[in-house]
């Protein structure tokens, strides 16, 4: 079992940042990719970024690549999606996720890669 739960959500300003943070337990991260993927309202659930399990490699979506950086602390069981120049598009509910243990060279993008989640966190960006 893994527990993950979410947090730094807020109401910023377009071009302003944001770190949220996404603190597990329950079993190791060894062998586990987290991920960051998000849902608007009315829009389906979108990947955003992932790290894989030797935490060295990383993915992002073309929508958030320079703006967003995924990161991990293992000795806090914490990963961290600092985002930067935020934009009203980016409003969203903001989930974290662990995969199923597997020892893929780049992190899963598939929402269905993932078998751990977290309640989410409101991110909302004004114009």
């Amino acid at each position: 079992q893994v527990q993950l739960v979410e947090s730094g959500g807020g109401l910023v300003q377009a071009g302003g940042s944001l770190r949220l943070s996404c603190a597990a337990s329950g079993r190791t991260f060894s062998s586990y990719d987290m991920g960051w993927f998000r849902q608007a309202p009315g829009k389906e659930r979108e990947f955003v970024a992932a790290i894989s399990w030797t935490g060295i490699s990383t993915s992002y979506a073309d929508s958030v690549k320079g703006r967003f950086s995924i990161s991990g602390d293992n000795d806090k069981n914490t990963v961290y999606l600092q985002m930067n120049a935020l934009k009203p598009e980016d409003t969203a509910i903001y989930y974290c996720a662990a995969s199923r243990p597997r020892r893929g060279v780049v992190p899963s993008t598939p929402a269905g890669a993932y078998d751990y989640w977290g309640q989410g966190t409101q991110v909302t960006v004004s114009s």
